[in-house]
């Protein structure tokens, strides 16, 4: 997955073969917002540009942005791996959640 960040807005991004340019949406938010460009760096001013009249556009109306990710997610898991992975944890002297984030930072694919 492509992806690209400005002002803790995440977007993701692909190439559209039959516009002949690049393609990206904001993520992770309600409203609906796309941007494109030729170039890498053309897609990269496309997107904080749509970022910024996003912003100037919610200021404008009165209105509270949608947040990007807020950082917190509910995790399911059975009570067993739970344990394990708490004993995990504790053996490296993390907290669980350090030592989740870990784990998905290390096997996160840019």
């Amino acid at each position: 997955m492509n992806t690209m960040t400005y002002k803790n807005f995440a977007a993701r991004v692909e190439y559209s073969e039959e516009d002949g340019c690049f393609v990206g949406h904001i993520a992770g938010i309600r409203d609906v917002i796309g941007f494109h460009g030729e170039t890498v760096t053309e897609l990269r001013a496309a997107f904080n540009e749509a970022v910024d009249d996003y912003l100037a556009t919610c200021k404008n109306l009165g209105q509270t942005p949608n947040k990007s990710y807020s950082g917190q997610f509910r995790l399911r898991l059975a009570p067993e791996l739970h344990a394990r992975a708490a004993m995990v944890a504790e053996a490296r002297g993390k907290s669980l959640n350090t030592w989740v984030s870990d784990v998905i930072e290390k096997n996160i694919v840019a």
